[in-house]
């Protein structure tokens, strides 16, 4: 028992720097929901496309190219969040731009067909095998814990939650203190009312569908470098856990989006380190059924209260 504590200490990091990577897409979720009340399920694939433009990326600049490691993953973040950009509002163009005025499950039907484009898009472009990573930031920090464990803290690990953090304190700045920001809280609360008094609420729902793919882009990024591979389907159960999470938090709600994601990534990692992997996705909608059934809201999600 005397490991014990150092071992839950190594799965709570580990599900820290997996909830991070949650938190990032379910801000996309949670925005757009927030604002227009519809599910992006194309969003996940979004994610996916992030992280082989920074690939590419990658290969195009060269691991041996002489550059210093921080400017390497700047330009992989620089051109992954710009591309993302593009591709976030071509989906709101395409897929829900068309269909605002429709019953809810008309848009729903065309996200899912979109996720299903974009996957099949990325597998014919790049090939559906997996595809390593070099790996940018080797090393970790060791601790000592006891009877010979040791505690591992990969410095790539480190780098997503350090990103995440720094990430989520600029966006909650913007979204309370900027123009847009504003703007978005308004057409969250009322968006006809908000499009009375001068606010073009087109131009909002764009910008909310590009932040949340800039974020998820980032996310896929910061999670190819710490595990080092990916492959064109990690985005469709990634975007699903991080729909949970947002459900979790409540939906709509950014500080729930941050708080179900690392909630969601701790239950994960000590699922299948102390009761068996195959068992972390039966914990993690597990959650979902629960929190549905008792507190359909989320944890900080409250009815009609600014959310955004």
């Amino acid at each position: 028992m005397s490991d014990f504590l150092p071992q839950l200490l190594q799965q709570l990091f580990n599900g820290l720097s997996l909830g991070a990577i949650y938190a990032l897409i379910a801000i996309g979720y949670t925005m757009v929901y927030g604002i227009i009340g519809m599910i992006n399920f194309a969003h996940g694939e979004i994610y996916m496309i992030g992280a082989y433009v920074g690939l590419v990326t990658l290969s195009a600049v060269g691991v041996q190219s002489g550059l210093p490691v921080w400017l390497i993953i700047a330009l992989m973040l620089l051109v992954a969040v710009l591309v993302t950009a593009v591709y976030g509002y071509v989906v709101e163009q395409l897929a829900y731009k068309p269909l605002r005025d429709s019953p809810r499950l008309v848009p729903l039907i065309s996200a899912i067909g979109m996720s299903i484009f974009l996957q099949n898009w990325m597998a014919l472009g790049q090939g559906a095998r997996d595809m390593a990573v070099p790996a940018l930031i080797p090393g970790a920090m060791r601790f000592a814990g006891g009877d010979g464990f040791e505690i591992y803290i990969p410095y790539a690990r480190v780098l997503v939650i350090v990103v995440t953090v720094v990430l989520m304190v600029l966006l909650t700045l913007y979204i309370r203190n900027s123009r847009m920001g504003r703007a978005s809280r308004a057409c969250s609360q009322d968006m006809h009312m908000a499009n009375l008094l001068g606010i073009d609420t087109n131009r909002v729902i764009s910008f909310t569908f590009v932040l949340g793919a800039m974020l998820a882009a980032v996310g896929g990024i910061l999670i190819a470098l710490a595990v080092g591979k990916l492959n064109p389907f990690i985005g469709f159960i990634a975007g699903i856990k991080a729909f949970t999470a947002a459900v979790l938090g409540g939906i709509g709600s950014i500080p729930g989006a941050m708080l179900g994601g690392v909630i969601l990534g701790i239950a994960e990692t000590l699922a299948a380190a102390y009761i068996s992997s195959e068992y972390k996705d039966i914990v993690a909608f597990a959650l979902l059924v629960l929190i549905l059934m008792f507190r359909p809201t989320g944890l900080l999600g409250k009815p009609e209260v600014e959310k955004v």
